[in-house]
């Protein structure tokens, strides 16, 4: 999983895609630590749907007040990620690609964080 959110941080960075691939790539990357946390927690979310929100949220009870922030920004993105990937082009702005992939960095930085602390034979 880490190599999967790994790409996705590199790929959200790649010159010449549209604003709204990069942040739909970043959002992608989020989720994915979002789904380590929680799997690391002993616990997991099917692939059924509302997956994506029930991931953001699961994050709060998994990595406590820490994660209320980065939840509450995610499940914002994850609206605006689905009409990029489901109803329109052009939706992002470079300015909203760039903030994500800067939450999403430092959203997987904090699940390290987490994991290294909680499960130390987790860690990377």
């Amino acid at each position: 999983m880490r190599a999967l959110i790994a790409r996705d941080l590199a790929d959200a960075t790649v010159a010449g895609l549209s604003a709204d691939r990069r942040f739909a790539t970043a959002y992608n990357a989020a989720l994915l630590a979002a789904t380590m946390a929680i799997a690391c927690a002993g616990y997991r979310v099917t692939a059924r749907t509302g997956h994506h929100k029930i991931s953001f949220e699961s994050i709060k009870l998994a990595l406590g007040v820490a994660a209320d922030n980065y939840a509450d920004y995610f499940e914002t993105c994850r609206r605006k990620r689905n009409v990029i990937d489901y109803t329109r082009s052009r939706v992002a702005t470079g300015t909203e690609a760039e903030e994500i992939l800067k939450k999403a960095t430092k959203f997987y930085e904090a699940v390290e964080s987490w994991i290294e602390s909680e499960f130390p034979d987790l860690k990377s």
